[in-house]
């Protein structure tokens, strides 16, 4: 049909010349109730009212378009304030990686080379790292000498956790290598926001390969919601991860998941007999 916004000369569009077609539409109402939703609305109706009425009441639906464009506006202009406050905030990263007016060293386990780092902003990111630094042993006027471990970390870890300290971020082939490492170290230091990153990092790269590993590290970090995701998915990818070569390892280390994942199974399975 003739449509009065995608056609390519609606000029000359048939009388009526307010139709739209039906992937517009939905476009509309999915735009409308999606701007809606970021105002508080009332998750939809409001939208579904107004596209109802597009054909008849060209003033309400241009008025629901309105308010969609400003919405819109309003996200990029949110958009370019927040790259220009990452900006901002991305001298941190070039003190970290300069070593500018560094004060104290973080050293990794086995015996890596320290790390130098700032004692103001490890307190800022992690109440455990400010605690360790208003301990006796810290307590000195900063001196360079100053060092805290971190032996659970080796020294590529340790530096990928300070960069992220630094930067709120890191380049996928890092998040990639020590998401589960970095994981750990979010729980024991007590760093909500790298939690929830690594936490998204996970679900975000959840299969088959690496599934047993993300019910391991969700375990661990008392992640219940992530762990629930993890094993809902090895129970509908049973045949592939059970009879995997890590799951003989993972087994013998985790037997309470072990378990955990048979029980989880057999509701599976009965679940679905009760449904046939």
């Amino acid at each position: 049909m003739d449509c009065s916004i995608c056609s390519a000369m609606p000029f000359i569009l048939r009388p009526p010349r307010n139709t739209i077609c039906g992937a517009c539409y939905e476009a509309a109402r999915s735009l409308i109730t999606f701007t809606n939703k970021l105002e508080g609305g009332d998750n939809g109706v409001l939208a579904k009212s107004t596209i109802a009425t597009t054909v008849n009441s060209p003033s309400i639906s241009s008025k629901g378009f309105a308010n969609a464009l400003k919405c819109l506006k309003e996200m990029k202009e949110l958009e370019e304030e927040l790259n220009d406050k990452l900006t901002f905030l991305g001298g941190f990263v070039a003190a970290f990686r300069d070593q500018i007016h560094t004060d104290i060293q973080v050293k990794p386990g086995n015996n890596g080379p320290p790390i130098p780092a700032h004692r103001a902003l490890l307190a800022a990111r992690s109440n455990i790292f400010k605690n360790m630094l208003d301990s006796d042993g810290c307590k000195a006027p900063p001196s360079y000498d100053t060092i805290i471990a971190l032996p659970e970390l080796n020294y590529e870890e340790l530096e990928s956790l300070l960069e992220f300290l630094y930067s709120g971020s890191l380049p996928k082939e890092k998040v990639d290598k020590h998401v589960y490492s970095l994981s750990v170290a979010a729980d024991k230091y007590d760093i909500p926001f790298l939690h929830k990153f690594c936490e998204q990092q996970m679900l975000g790269s959840l299969s088959s390969s690496n599934a047993l590993d993300v019910l391991e590290i969700a375990d661990v970090c008392s992640n219940q919601a992530l762990k629930e995701t993890a094993l809902k998915f090895i129970v509908k990818n049973m045949e592939d991860i059970v009879f995997s070569p890590r799951f003989d390892a993972f087994a013998l280390k985790n037997p309470h998941l072990t378990v955990q994942i048979t029980r989880a199974s057999f509701m599976d399975i009965k679940n679905r007999r009760n449904v046939v």
